[in-house]
């Protein structure tokens, strides 16, 4: 079967009707009611919005939902992962799942850091397997699927909550420090692992500290290494600001 072509500004489909972009290659496949969506390269602010689009596209011409596969995905930042939980409420407000069927390391990663991995787990077959991927996948009881759309309404609200906290966090260090969307994260991460705090606990502290709160000293001195360590690295590569 031909894969379907994606259409949009900027993107031009190969002959396997793949949807490239400068470091975003997405494909997609039907497979029974389900459409398949493989996403290779980084999933950052330059390719946010067409990754949205190519998604909503995605969603809307599957009767039941779409499966991701990530696994070619290398990197991914917040602004990647607030477009897949947007994906993911729209999904629950029409009614449709949207699940991950493989992840790379950087993806898996980041939704374990913000305990959003959950809300994209595969159904599960009832011998505890999951569904194969060329199966025909059947929507839950409507009683189980209310249930199940709840609980993930509700995940999904707080992992939205916390990644705002997050983004604005990661907004401070930019403008602080002058660092890049990925330097700026890359600084947040190291600074929740080195003090062995949760993300959101780290970022909310952040947030706090601006608005006249006082800033851990644990959580100053690990931040500013942190700081340290990415100009560094930046010297060292030679791109310098």
């Amino acid at each position: 079967m031909r894969e379907p072509e994606q259409s949009g500004a900027g993107r031009t489909p190969d002959r396997a009707g793949a949807c490239k972009l400068p470091g975003l290659t997405i494909r997609s496949r039907d497979e029974g009611d389900r459409t398949v969506v493989t996403v290779c390269g980084d999933l950052d602010l330059t390719t946010d919005q067409q990754l949205q689009g190519a998604l909503r596209s995605a969603l809307l011409r599957s009767p039941y939902g779409i499966e991701l596969d990530l696994d070619g995905v290398g990197f991914c930042d917040c602004s990647g992962l607030n477009t897949l939980l947007n994906i993911r409420r729209q999904a629950l407000k029409d009614s449709k799942k949207v699940t991950i069927r493989h992840v790379s390391p950087a993806v898996e990663r980041m939704l374990e850091i913000m305990g959003a991995l959950p809300l994209f787990a595969p159904d599960a077959a009832p011998d505890g397997q999951e569904h194969p991927g060329d199966a025909v996948h059947t929507p839950p009881p409507v009683d189980g699927h209310g249930i199940d759309m709840r609980t993930e309404v509700v995940q999904l609200r707080r992992a939205l909550q916390t990644r705002d906290t997050i983004d604005l966090a990661r907004g401070i260090l930019m403008a602080a420090f002058v660092l890049s969307p990925e330097e700026a994260w890359s600084v947040l991460v190291t600074t929740s692992q080195n003090t062995n705090t949760k993300l959101h606990l780290t970022a909310r502290q952040l947030v706090d500290s601006i608005r006249g709160g006082p800033l851990p000293p644990a959580t100053q001195e690990r931040l500013s290494a942190a700081v340290t360590q990415v100009a560094a690295a930046r010297e060292s590569a030679g791109n310098p600001k």
